[in-house]
């Protein structure tokens, strides 16, 4: 039996393999594979850690306090839990240089998706029409993967932008804040829907009833230190499905460096040991590269240069550009804050505009065992101002999350650089000329929704993250309906070598405002089916 190698075990890696395997095919996954540390006092909710755990400041904040985020406002005030730390750890040698991006990587089990917060929104006609294939042609796969992770959602006025599917579970009960805004809503709901705005149900991965051995969420409050019930999709979940099937076999440790070819054929892949440097060849029958955009561009440049001497670009380099909007809700104001609640965004907005894939996506976020400090530590307050505002304005706050379309542009783009005997990763990014426009149309709607709902911005607190910060990185070896060099077919086969195909955002032609992970791993379910 021929066997497929797949790089890479985040989301898109994962589902390809299982897909695969459940046809009987014979798979082999090449992956760095760092290990989740094991969670603690699984049992303790939010508030029984803080109390029984004997550290509880190293826990939460860090033993070098490396999740309090530095004032550097301009900069970033999104930091992740020390207990998911190893999820950005990156092999010793790994090094990147970049201009107007900055990028996260991961080389752990299950990749950057084990420190996502679960949108899972499938695309629709307008988001796939640069795609060559239309939604009916993806919503088996959407129906697929949402039986396998646990999704929840409903059909409410959301459904105009991402298309109520099968296997949806029924949502998870609403923290006060969250409720409070909903209610405000529908009761304003023709004037708020008249400004192009519209609000209904995130749709998350995550179960709100017992799935297989994972239990539905019991509203511990854990879900930013690693959920310990598995109630929350990550990929490591799917990973360790994977490894229950004889015709699976993982290999952790190895880091892919490129692979070998001869006449528009891949024959080999080289990987090397991180621990001794050791190399190894792998023989490739079929190759698959799951390595996220970023790495699998890398490792198709890097293979072109080891066997041919020359750097090549690879254009088209897309992210979703993310506003942050902390706001107050003034119905909240001096209410005692629940934290045995689910912590991520229950709520979500789309915001229309006059090309419906540019559709503006958001996701609200009421504040709960998050910490307080990134939130208010720009604001001009003294310690006990600060203080007092922060017991009283706990529950009231909010954090809007906004996300913008990209379309893939010559400027933007990744590429490589000589560095001894190795390589360094190139990447240079340039927003589009009317980004600011775009920004100020969408934070003026978010403003005069957040009125109509009781809630205000206090002054100068908008914050657009850094572009790169939202990790959905995408389209620099995009799929085409013809046949040119650095892109893929439908089926995101190579058309550069024949055995080859990329199964992660890498193929992804357009990216829309919304989360792109829950469709990467669909589009994975989909090339496994429909090419093997």
């Amino acid at each position: 039996m021929s066997e497929i190698i797949i790089v890479g075990s985040g989301a898109s890696g994962v589902h390809f393999a299982l897909s695969l395997l459940k046809k009987g095919l014979k798979v082999k996954m090449i992956d760095v594979g760092y290990e989740k540390p094991d969670n603690l006092n699984h049992e303790d909710s939010y508030k029984e850690l803080k109390e029984n755990l004997k550290d509880p400041v190293s826990y939460f904040l860090g033993k070098e306090f490396e999740s309090v985020v530095s004032p550097e406002f301009a900069k970033e005030i999104y930091g992740f839990s020390p207990g998911k730390k190893y999820i950005f750890k990156k092999p010793e040698g790994f090094n990147v240089s970049e201009e107007g991006f900055e990028s996260l990587f991961s080389f752990a089990q299950g990749g950057l998706a084990e420190a996502w917060t679960g949108g899972s929104y499938s695309f629709n006609d307008d988001d796939l029409e640069d795609f060559p294939f239309d939604y009916k042609d993806i919503e088996p796969y959407y129906n697929e993967i949402a039986e396998r992770i646990g999704v929840i959602g409903t059909d409410d006025d959301l459904a105009q932008f991402f298309p109520y599917h099968k296997n949806l579970l029924s949502p998870l009960k609403f923290d006060e804040h969250s409720e409070l805004l909903d209610k405000t809503y529908i009761k304003n709901k023709d004037k708020i829907n008249k400004m192009g705005v519209f609000m209904g149900r995130s749709r998350i991965a995550v179960l709100s009833k017992d799935k297989g051995n994972r239990k539905a969420c019991d509203y511990s409050g854990r879900c930013m230190w690693n959920c310990p019930t598995d109630s929350i999709y990550v990929p490591s979940i799917t990973l360790n499905e994977c490894k229950t099937y004889n015709n699976f076999t993982y290999v952790s440790g190895m880091k892919v460096s490129h692979f070998k070819y001869e006449n528009k054929k891949v024959s080999d892949l080289v990987a090397e040991n991180i621990y001794t440097g050791e190399q190894t060849s792998f023989k490739v029958d079929k190759l698959a590269i799951a390595a996220g955009t970023l790495s699998s561009s890398k490792i198709f440049l890097d293979s072109i240069y080891y066997n041919t001497g020359k750097i090549h670009k690879l254009t088209g380099l897309m992210d979703n550009r993310q506003i942050l909007v902390p706001f107050i809700n003034l119905k909240m104001i001096g209410k005692a804050y629940n934290p045995d609640t689910y912590q991520y965004h229950q709520l979500a907005m789309g915001i229309q505009t006059e090309k419906p894939k540019e559709y503006i996506h958001g996701q609200i976020t009421s504040l709960k065992t998050a910490l307080m400090q990134p939130a208010l530590q720009s604001m001009p307050l003294d310690y006990k101002t600060a203080i007092f505002l922060g017991k009283n304005l706990h529950s009231a706050l909010g954090v809007f999350n906004i996300n913008f379309h990209d379309y893939r542009r010559d400027e933007n783009y990744i590429s490589i650089k000589k560095d001894n005997k190795n390589t360094i990763m190139q990447l240079k990014y340039s927003p589009a000329e009317e980004e600011k426009a775009r920004i100020k149309f969408a934070l003026g709607k978010v403003k005069k929704f957040l009125g109509k709902v009781g809630a205000f911005v206090p002054p100068g607190q908008s914050h657009t993250r850094p572009m790169g910060a939202s990790v959905h990185y995408s389209g620099t070896i995009p799929m085409s309906k013809e046949k040119k060099p650095f892109t893929v077919t439908e089926n995101c086969k190579s058309n550069d070598f024949d055995n080859l195909y990329f199964v992660d955002g890498t193929p992804f032609p357009f990216l829309p405002a919304k989360n792109l992970t829950f469709s990467l791993m669909a589009n994975a379910a989909r090339v496994a089916d429909k090419e093997f």
